[in-house]
């Protein structure tokens, strides 16, 4: 089943109404093994992601209605499909969703658009494929792992705890060889060789040398995992996933969290591909809400300081209690903005809809917090006779609340047409933006 974020409702096919049921509640999938959720910490947005479903599934109509989130999931026959809500075509063997791949290829820095998918558990796949050298620079950056590790020898230069029992074992008749163990800080662990297990299983697909050598830091950050494993065992891969099906826990290593679950996911897919246990939930989700906001964080990077929520600083709203994180500041002036991935140009100051009416409070409240005139609203534009610019003048007082629209392209034929025109896009948004700094 494919359909779109915000779809406004589609019919479920009968029999696979119970599996779409179970699969939509997002708050049971964070635990899910074969499941890639993006953000992956819940916590490192906290727009109530952690509390949102997939979909909403209408038991009267047998309908689901979307929301901001897209990707792919499946369990059992039950295969959904989400593509973002300005994709041209909904046919299962064309994925011309350039609006996503756009925005991902900006965030992660990576081209999983180039795939010619032919299944959806080979798009899952392909997804993690193609974000492993994001995910191995931001771990990497931080160091290559260590932690203790028990090691056993046995040679005449003792340095640890002998092991009586092995000794007697192992040298009788005594040769001048002792058996002990050691405990060690080393880089050779089970977290590094799963990574070096990962860099080896996508070293023998077809794009794994172009994967592994996108770019100058993605090869050493692969030699350098290369050298430290020096214990690497093929044959040793099953037995290494089991020991790290524990999520990594270390204060000065809070990035190699994802990196296992990516490499976890990439060493399963064949497992996943031929024959998956029965209710198994597979699949990578995005919030769209999310990635729209990293997207522009990057296109406004030079007149705007963008805020990680849950991460970083935050702001006092009261004098006790309450801490606020606007998306975006203004590097000069004060003026706040707030990314809305929502159909906003579906949303009117006029009208009585409370979570319109939420959404004009918030950026408000941002206002009044940073003594800002200036409130605006970034959403993408998917109706182009909407005007691209809308102000709402606060009444008796200087304040403006202005939404800002990024008109999305609808009638490109390739990735790369629609590619130009969101950079020449991305440029004249940016001037749109500046124009209120004062």
């Amino acid at each position: 089943m494919i359909t779109t974020d915000w779809n406004g409702g589609i019919e479920v096919d009968e029999c696979l109404a119970a599996d779409i049921k179970e699969i939509a509640a997002i708050k049971a999938l964070k635990d899910h093994p074969n499941l890639l959720v993006f953000p992956h910490s819940f916590t490192e947005y906290d727009e109530g992601f952690g509390e949102r479903c997939i979909c909403t599934f209408d038991e009267e109509e047998k309908k689901i209605y979307t929301n901001n989130i897209v990707g792919f999931i499946g369990k059992n026959k039950a295969q959904l499909t989400i593509r973002s809500r300005f994709t041209k075509n909904l046919d299962e063997k064309n994925d011309e969703d350039f609006f996503l791949h756009y925005m991902l290829q900006k965030v992660f820095g990576v081209h999983i658009f180039d795939m010619k998918h032919t299944t959806s558990k080979e798009k899952v796949f392909d997804f993690s494929l193609y974000l492993f050298p994001h995910f191995l620079k931001k771990a990497l950056r931080q160091g290559v792992y260590r932690e203790y590790q028990t090691r056993h020898y046995n040679d005449a230069n003792v340095r640890g705890t002998i092991e009586v029992n092995r000794h007697l074992r192992v040298n009788m008749p005594f040769a001048g060889n002792i058996a002990y163990r050691t405990r060690e800080y080393l880089h050779d662990n089970d977290t590094t060789q799963l990574i070096r297990h990962t860099i080896e299983h996508i070293r023998c697909h077809k794009w794994g040398g172009n994967i592994l050598s996108c770019d100058a830091e993605t090869k050493d950050f692969v030699s350098q995992i290369t050298q430290v494993t020096e214990s690497y065992q093929k044959s040793q891969r099953q037995t290494i996933i089991n020991r790290n099906l524990k999520p990594v826990r270390h204060s000065l290593y809070t990035e190699y969290e994802p990196l296992r679950k990516l490499c976890l996911q990439i060493l399963r897919h064949e497992h996943l591909k031929y024959g998956q246990k029965k209710d198994e939930i597979y699949g990578v989700l995005f919030d769209s809400a999310w990635l729209w906001e990293e997207y522009l964080g990057i296109v406004l990077k030079e007149s705007f300081n963008h805020y990680l929520k849950g991460r970083g600083k935050r702001w006092k709203l009261f004098d006790r209690g309450q801490q606020i994180v606007p998306d975006y500041i203004s590097k000069k002036g004060s003026v706040v903005a707030d990314a809305k991935y929502i159909p906003l140009d579906g949303f009117d100051s006029t009208g009585n809809d409370e979570k319109a009416t939420a959404i004009y409070y918030k950026t408000i409240t941002y206002m009044y917090r940073f003594n800002s005139k200036i409130g605006l609203l970034l959403y993408p534009l998917s109706n182009h006779d909407t005007e691209i610019i809308k102000s709402y003048r606060i009444l008796e007082t200087e304040g403006q609340v202005i939404k800002v629209g990024f008109p999305i392209p609808k009638s490109s034929s390739t990735f790369a047409e629609f590619s130009e025109i969101m950079k020449y896009n991305e440029t004249i948004y940016v001037d749109n933006c500046k124009k209120y700094i004062n």
